[in-house]
């Protein structure tokens, strides 16, 4: 294997966190050669590891609209079940609760629509074209 493709291979497994001993034995190569190498790719390391925590993030976390959309589904059955229960019945506070406590989560994620006229709209593109051609 090429020494590029070895220091490729040792920037993706130092950025997934894997131990200078698990490297060497893995890539056959002394400890005190990939510490070197650490040093001289650290921004290489670090880049793709952010990049990967983005990724996992993107995965783990839903996005705004999916988030809201769960939470409206659930808020709906809330609702309903609320609106179906006698209100002398104990466990009814609870159900509450949860209503309101998921009325909140709605209302946090609300995002209020805002509309541009079209000279906005271009002045906003001239701008990012501005920004691009730095």
């Amino acid at each position: 294997m090429a020494d590029t493709e070895l220091k490729k291979q040792f920037i993706q497994l130092r950025s997934k966190g894997f131990s200078f001993d698990k490297i060497a034995k893995e890539m056959k190569k002394s400890k005190q050669t990939l510490i070197n190498w650490s040093k001289d790719f650290q921004e290489e390391i670090a880049n793709l590891k952010a990049v990967e925590l983005e990724s996992l993030q993107d995965e783990l976390y839903l996005s705004t609209e999916a988030r809201l959309k769960a939470q409206g589904a659930i808020y709906k059955k809330l609702k309903a079940e609320a609106e179906s229960r006698d209100f002398a019945d104990i466990p009814t506070d609870k159900l509450l609760d949860l209503l309101f406590k998921h009325e909140k989560r709605i209302s946090d994620e609300h995002i209020e629509p805002k509309f541009n006229s079209e000279a906005e709209i271009a002045t906003a593109k001239a701008s990012a074209l501005e920004w691009a051609n730095l």
